[in-house]
């Protein structure tokens, strides 16, 4: 088995290279760049109006809806989603490899990524299908259709079917299940527990305990889901935030150089990435590309299925809306993680702080290269995958105590953004599983993906999120494509001056 996960890793790692490092961050930026021109900077000019939206009338239950969900409901869903895994480890991956300067590029990924994700959840109002029993349903494939007829529109929108199942649906939640395997392997460790068989039980109780709630849930359908997240998204980021601000609170004296390591390595992270120069940027913005892409997921395909079941009487509003969970995402739970992270470990009294400042010495004396500190890090028994728990412990003072309390701290909040994840994505993969094979087919999908959900949380930690980075890639090429085509469908329905402003009640 590990001579089988060592050579898809190669496999998956061989072809991530150029869907990440080249066609990923063309068209994230260039489709970003497009929206926010052709809307007028839309995610400037309706800012308030979606915080409006969004904050406007919140409340925990949504009520009941005839059709659809309502947009609080919808927005629960996709932030269910956005909000998940990537905000702790994959934020931690991307400042451990790329420095914390992928931060910043992360940050411009998501300001064009809300123009894309307000075209994202337009084209899933304009498109959604209403069926008899009162029902609605949207995404990609709908309006892939729209926008390509005949075969090359159903060859494209078959494509994203594929890409979107095996990356939401399957893949996908491993790398949720896997996190909060290792994130509770690591609090036990913590706690004492070193024995690699002991430890890989844990693992496989995890596994089964979080496919057997997975399945309870994905069981109850659409409306189950709606009532499940729009429940616990604002309980797991208030946790969270309010656990963040208060390690923020203690190291407070460091925040204000972590902001500065952000800009200075954006430009400058040869000391942290190693390498020469130009290769050294390069790292630090792909790291943001392609990590700001799971987490907020602009562009990808995957939110606009939610988006499409919102009852709201424009898509402008949603548009408006869906732009919100971007900017909760990545500028409020994502930053919140490198801040922490940053603030501690990277500081100058920090594990890696001390490796990045003899990296610099060296490189002042005259070294043409250094080690990454990612590969220096990995000696120390510091990755990705505990690189928050590492922090948490470090800013509660260290030793076993502190190592107990951040750890399982950090194993809840993750289990619950990286559970509501799966919850999300598979019902967007199930749309397109259904549209595949049927709707008498959907016992079949929530059977294989519960599977799925169990295998990830004893599978490697690599393997897994080499293997849904590529299938993400491979969704946004078919999106992004329709993206382009509809962007007059976009333009319509967007409101530029104050007078055509949707009214909010």
């Amino acid at each position: 088995m590990d001579k089988i996960q060592e050579v898809l890793l190669k496999i998956a790692g061989t072809i991530n290279t150029y869907l990440s490092n080249y066609i990923l961050l063309i068209l994230l930026v260039g489709i970003g760049v497009f929206y926010t021109i052709k809307t007028k900077a839309v995610q400037v000019r309706c800012f308030g109006e979606g915080m409006k939206n969004v904050f406007g009338n919140i409340k925990l239950k949504g009520g009941n809806k005839t059709g659809g969900l309502s947009s609080f409901q919808a927005l629960a869903t996709a932030v269910a989603a956005q909000v998940g895994t990537g905000n702790i480890v994959g934020a931690c991956g991307a400042i451990l490899i790329g420095g914390p300067g992928a931060i910043f590029w992360m940050w411009i990924i998501a300001f064009l990524g809300m123009a894309t994700i307000y075209a994202e959840a337009v084209l899933a109002q304009k498109t959604k299908v209403v069926k008899e029993d009162g029902s609605c349903e949207g995404g990609p494939i709908y309006y892939i259709k729209t926008a390509f007829k005949g075969k090359f529109g159903k060859y494209l929108a078959g494509f994203f079917s594929v890409a979107a199942i095996i990356a939401l649906g399957f893949v996908g939640a491993m790398v949720q299940s896997n996190s909060i395997a290792e994130n509770a392997a690591g609090a036990f460790q913590a706690c004492g527990m070193n024995n690699e068989t002991a430890l890989l039980i844990v693992k496989i109780v995890i596994g089964v305990a979080v496919a057997t709630l997975a399945g309870f849930v994905l069981l109850g359908g659409t409306k189950k889901l709606a009532s499940v997240t729009e429940k616990i998204v604002p309980i797991m980021a208030t946790l969270y935030l309010v656990g963040g601000l208060l390690i923020l609170c203690i190291r407070i004296q460091y925040v204000p150089a972590a902001i500065g390591m952000i800009f200075k390595y954006a430009f400058a992270p040869k000391a942290v990435t190693g390498g020469l120069i130009g290769a050294a940027i390069y790292t630090a913005l792909t790291q943001g590309a392609k990590r700001g892409l799971f987490s907020n997921e602009a562009g990808m395909g995957s939110t606009p299925h939610a988006h499409a079941l919102a009852d709201v009487k424009d898509p402008h509003t949603q548009g408006t809306s869906a732009m919100i969970g971007v900017f909760i995402d990545t500028f409020v739970v994502l930053t919140m993680t490198a801040l922490i992270v940053i603030s501690t470990l990277y500081a100058k009294d920090g594990a890696i702080g001390k490796l990045i400042a003899a990296n610099e010495a060296l490189l002042g004396a005259g070294a043409k290269e250094v080690t990454a500190v990612a590969d220096l890090a990995g000696l120390a028994g510091i990755t990705k995958a505990n690189l928050a728990q590492q922090a948490f412990t470090m800013a509660f003072g260290g030793g076993k105590a502190a190592a107990i309390i951040g750890s399982i701290f950090v194993a809840v909040c993750l289990f619950f953004f990286a559970f509501s994840t799966i919850l999300s994505w598979n019902y967007f993969g199930k749309v397109n599983f259904l549209n595949l094979f049927g709707k008498n087919s959907d016992k079949v999908y929530a059977a294989i993906a519960i599977v799925f959900v169990f295998l990830g949380a004893i599978f490697q930690n690599d393997l897994v999120w080499e293997l849904t980075d590529m299938f993400n890639n491979l969704m946004v090429i078919p999106n992004a494509i329709a993206l382009f085509a509809l962007s007059a469908m976009v333009v319509s329905a967007t409101k530029f001056g104050k007078k055509d402003m949707p009214a909010i009640k």
